[in-house]
């Protein structure tokens, strides 16, 4: 008996460790700039949802196959991380595929046999089914495994349709440009280097879904003096696209187009306060753009 808990004490120790861990990586990420701003708390909550009874799903299959694993002879303790760690799908396929006959032990001359035999194989003594009763016991207490793993992974299903739902529906999803609140793209962007480094950011992009927005929030210590500095330069520009600069700052939003820029733009920034900007180009069908943006 003791041994059976130091079994199981990896699982008793290591799945609360990792729900809170994930736990902690929300609460960080959420303290972290502006964290789930521009997003109804529903989409996280149904992403932190999902994530959860995933894990659990594989935890409570993965409990099963330990338990069926430890009858078998198997190594339960392996089985039962390869299960939860390549998904309860690929790992139960796995183990079905590979797991072992039960078997028990002939009380007449120790031979192992099948738990099905009505007589040994090896001395012919007639095999009582009082163990095999036990093992019927001990597998109908294991469906409970099985059917909380169900359960646990219907509300995994639940958890992911509502937030592909909501997020495809945009509800509860920011998308406007001159928002003070983040901007959450639903598209895509093809990108060849996007990074800020000692206040410029530099945005290098082939493509990108109509209306995608890339920002960077950027820091004005002198409002009076300063310049907000563009280099851009788009080499692709189909009939109607265009590129769009916002800068955003509580009320304050500026717009201007840049597709078609004759020479780098200096834009004054006496209109805002010192403090953090919202610097965000709107990609509106322009491919091949390189751009570098700073204030000075």
């Amino acid at each position: 008996m003791n041994q059976a808990k130091k079994n199981r004490l990896p699982l008793y120790i290591g799945i609360p460790v990792i729900l809170l861990l994930l736990f902690v990586r929300f609460g960080l990420y959420f303290l972290k700039s502006d964290g789930f701003s521009g997003l109804s708390m529903l989409l996280p909550v149904l992403l932190l949802g999902f994530i959860l009874f995933a894990l659990c799903t594989s935890a409570l299959f993965a409990a099963w196959v330990y338990q069926d694993c430890k009858e078998r002879g198997d190594d339960p303790v392996l089985w039962a991380i390869v299960v939860f760690a390549a998904t309860p799908f690929i790992g139960l396929l796995i183990y079905f595929l590979r797991r072992s006959e039960i078997k028990t032990t002939c009380p007449a001359c120790g031979q192992r046999i099948s738990a099905k035999a009505n007589y040994c194989e090896e001395c012919g003594a007639h095999i009582e089914k009082e163990e095999t009763r036990i093992m019927e016991k001990q597998g109908t207490r294991r469906l409970a495994w099985i059917a909380a793993g169900i359960v646990s992974m219907a509300l995994m299903l639940v958890c992911l349709t509502g937030f592909i739902v909501s997020a495809a529906a945009g509800k509860g999803v920011n998308t406007d440009a001159a928002s003070d609140d983040r901007v959450w793209n639903l598209g895509t962007i093809s990108m060849n280097y996007s990074a800020c480094q000692d206040g410029v950011w530099k945005l290098d992009f082939r493509r990108a879904s109509q209306g995608f927005v890339k920002e960077q929030n950027m820091t004005i210590e002198d409002a009076d003096a300063q310049l907000l500095r563009a280099d851009i330069s788009c080499g692709t520009v189909p009939d109607g696209a265009a590129l769009i600069l916002w800068l955003v700052q509580g009320d304050t939003v500026k717009s201007m187009d840049v597709t078609n820029l004759p020479q780098p733009l200096e834009y004054p920034l006496c209109a805002f306060e010192n403090g953090e900007v919202h610097v965000r180009l709107q990609i509106n069908g322009v491919e091949d753009t390189v751009s570098e943006i700073y204030i000075q």
